[in-house]
This record gives C-alpha cells, sequence and structure tokens, in this order.
C-alpha cells in the first residue's frame, strides 16, 4: 500500500488516478512514500525519510528545498503546460484592461453619487479621461517561451498584434508550437525597445530575480504596459513604480500584491489568480498524479525539475532504479554488481541531467536484498529502488 500526504486541495479528478487498492491518501500521515502539494511551504517542513518523491500540482517549485531533494535522490515532479491556457487568458485579459482603462474607468462609475440627468452629464463628461488604445498593430514583447508564454505570443498574434518573443534557452518541442508569426530576438534589450506592452513569463531563479529593472524599463516608450504573471521577484518593485510615476508605463498588471503596488493607481493587483480556474487545477492534479504513479509503480519519470527524463516501457516483473552522481563507470559498477550474483539483465536505459544520473535496470528474477545493499554502498549511488510488480 502506497502512503501518499496531500499537503493542499488537490482537485479529486487527479487523486481519482490512485487506486482505493493500492493507495492511501491523507492530510496527516506517518511515513509516507510520497507528497502531493500546490503552494504549501515546504522549506520549513520536516520531510520524512520514507518520502520517494514530491508532486507538485502547477509549474512553479520555489515552495520546495529543490536542492536537498536532489542530494537526497528524490524527483520533484510538476505540471507544466497544464494551467498554460488559464494564464494565457488572463494575460490577454490584462491586456484589454489596460488598453481600455477598464479598472480606473469601473472604479469613477461607482464613485458617482448622482442620478437622472446629471449622472449622464458626468458620464459624458468624464469618459475622456478613460479613452484608450486598440492593440492590433501594436507590439507585443513576450519574454519567456515556455508553454505558457507560446500560448499568449499565438492569441496575441490572433488578434493582430506585432508580437516578439526572447528566450534563449527555448525547447525544441515549444519552438515547434510558435507561430511562424512570432520574431524572436537575441537581446532582452530588443523586447523593451520595440514593444508596446511586455509581458514576463519565465520562472523564479536566482538569474531572473530583478531580471525587469531599470535598465530594461527606461528603453520603453512612454505609456507602455507591463504584465506579470511569473514570479513577484522577477521585477524590481521600486523600479516599476519609478516608472510608473515617470509615465513610461501606463499600467503594470501582476499577480502578486505588495503593499506599494496596491497603493498605486496604475497598479492593477491579482490575487494570484494565474491558474485559479476549475480546468487549470484539475489539469494540474491530473498531470501529477499520472506521473507519480507512474514513477511509484514502475519507476519512469516524466516532467520532473531535479532529475532527468527516464521511460522504460515495462515488460517484466523485476525492476532496480539507481540514482547516483553523474561520474564514470557507474552503470559498469552497477553492471559487475547485477553479475556477481548471476541476474541476467534483460532491459536497461540510463540518463542524466548535470550532475546526476538515474538508471532503469529490468531482470529477469527477483533482485535479493544483499544486492541492494551491495549497490547502495557503491561511492557515488544516492538512492536505490527495488520495484516489484503489485
Amino acid at each position: 500500500m502506497h502512503k501518499i500526504q496531500i499537503l493542499n486541495n488537490i482537485a479529486k479528478e487527479g487523486l481519482g488516478r490512485f487506486p482505493v487498492d493500492n493507495y492511501s491518501l491523507s492530510n496527516e500521515m506517518t511515513d509516507p512514500i510520497a507528497i502531493i502539494l500546490r503552494s504549501y511551504n515546504m522549506h520549513d517542513l520536516l520531510i520524512p525519510e520514507s518520502v520517494k518523491a514530491i508532486a507538485r500540482a502547477g509549474a512553479g517549485v520555489n515552495n520546495i528545498p529543490l536542492e536537498s531533494m536532489t542530494n537526497r535522490g528524490i524527483p520533484v515532479f510538476n505540471a507544466p503546460g497544464a494551467n498554460a491556457n488559464a494564464v494565457k487568458e488572463l494575460t490577454i485579459a490584462a491586456l484589454l484592461i489596460s488598453a481600455r482603462n477598464i479598472c480606473n474607468a469601473r472604479d469613477f462609475v461607482r464613485s458617482i453619487d448622482c442620478d437622472g440627468d446629471e449622472l449622464k452629464k458626468l458620464i459624458e463628461s468624464g469618459k475622456k479621461k478613460y479613452a484608450g488604445i486598440e492593440l492590433p498593430g501594436r507590439t507585443l514583447g513576450v519574454i519567456g517561451l515556455g508553454a505558457i508564454g507560446v500560448h499568449v505570443a499565438n492569441a496575441a498574434l490572433a488578434l493582430g498584434m506585432k508580437v516578439i518573443g526572447y528566450d534563449p534557452k527555448v525547447t525544441v518541442n515549444n519552438a515547434w508550437k510558435l507561430s511562424s508569426g512570432v520574431e524572436k530576438v537575441e537581446k532582452l534589450e530588443d523586447i523593451f525597445r520595440r514593444s508596446d506592452a511586455v509581458t514576463i513569463h519565465v520562472p523564479l531563479i536566482p538569474e531572473t530575480k530583478h531580471l525587469i529593472n531599470n535598465e530594461c524599463l527606461s528603453l520603453l516608450k512612454n505609456d507602455s504596459i507591463l504584465i506579470n504573471f511569473s514570479r513577484g521577484g522577477v521585477i524590481s518593485s521600486e523600479e516599476v513604480l519609478a516608472a510608473l510615476d515617470s509615465g513610461i508605463l501606463r499600467s503594470y498588471v501582476c499577480d502578486f500584491p505588495e503593499p506599494s503596488l496596491i497603493e498605486h493607481e496604475k497598479v492593477i493587483a491579482l490575487p494570484h489568480l494565474g491558474a485559479s480556474t476549475i480546468e487549470a487545477e484539475q489539469n494540474c492534479a491530473i498531470m501529477v498524479a499520472e506521473n507519480l504513479k507512474d514513477y511509484l509503480e514502475n519507476g519512469n519519470i516524466s516532467y520532473s525539475v531535479n532529475f532527468p527524463s527516464a521511460v522504460l516501457p515495462r515488460t517484466n516483473a523485476y525492476r532496480l532504479t539507481v540514482t547516483n552522481r553523474n561520474i564514470p563507470n557507474m552503470v559498469g559498477q552497477i553492471s559487475t554488481c547485477l553479475a556477481s550474483a548471476d541476474l541476467n539483465i534483460e532491459d536497461l536505459l540510463n540518463k542524466s541531467i548535470g550532475n546526476l544520473a538515474y538508471t532503469i535496470v529490468d531482470l529477469d528474477t527477483v533482485i535479493p536484498d544483499s544486492i541492494i545493499n551491495h549497490i547502495s554502498d557503491i561511492d557515488g549511488v544516492v538512492a536505490v529502488r527495488n520495484i516489484g510488480i503489485d
């Protein structure tokens, strides 16, 4: 029986992927084999030694102690792209709301305390203040061409906008999905020099902290739009506020309210709504549930942020997985250890990412505990799992 601890409310469509005969799911649990969460902050959580995997029903993993989990040989799964449509729709909504001054116009109408002819007169005289702009022909700069950025770029193109994108690490898969009408630029500065609106879709990592600062913002033309549904830390709030005050920015739309931002009349701050749709929560839950289940039952790894992708079709009841430092002769030592016990390897897959390597080995007979212990003692081995078919 696999015990899985649930740290947040997870859509039932995902949790239902775990058969009740083989899985026990609970918020409170001792010695779980895996943990599923959304926004729970795990950095101060004592994670039991029994845990073999962590799955986040979302894209970002800033709330998970990634380095320590990697050092323990624990893969961390996420759901990239499962919420892409939800964030895309909110980004397009932000563009339209900013272009047409919707929020300020709505507040103006709500502030009126009269009726009849006086109401009509105030509305007609006040509407001039909220005249907006139209999007066709204007240029949108998209920073980050992952699953969300690609969706946003293609949607903006369909609205008649010119779209330029920047991502030095765009994957081949995402590049195929990007419309040929989207122009890719080589420098971040080009996004700001050429765009009327800029939207950010990058993870918060050391390289992207305060990526958007005065150096970039000063390149924008006056009355530009900035949208951030990525992470609060990728922009310098102080320098964005200065750009709003100087007229460089007509509006800043974000999902990460801060006291200084909330108070500014040109800021539209939302309560982290990016992936907050019924469909996105279901998609994320299903995606991580399926990948976590495949890992627990078969040792296969798909969509892990700290482990290499490694999927070997299961044809045998006896499977061994080994996580180790990515150094020479590890596979050789593992194979030698198995051969010493007259164990025949039927299939093997070895993948690596950075300093970490992962090996899946299928054998034609039961793997003795003594061999598991022997492999575990090899210098450089981090974790070993003996996976049978229940």
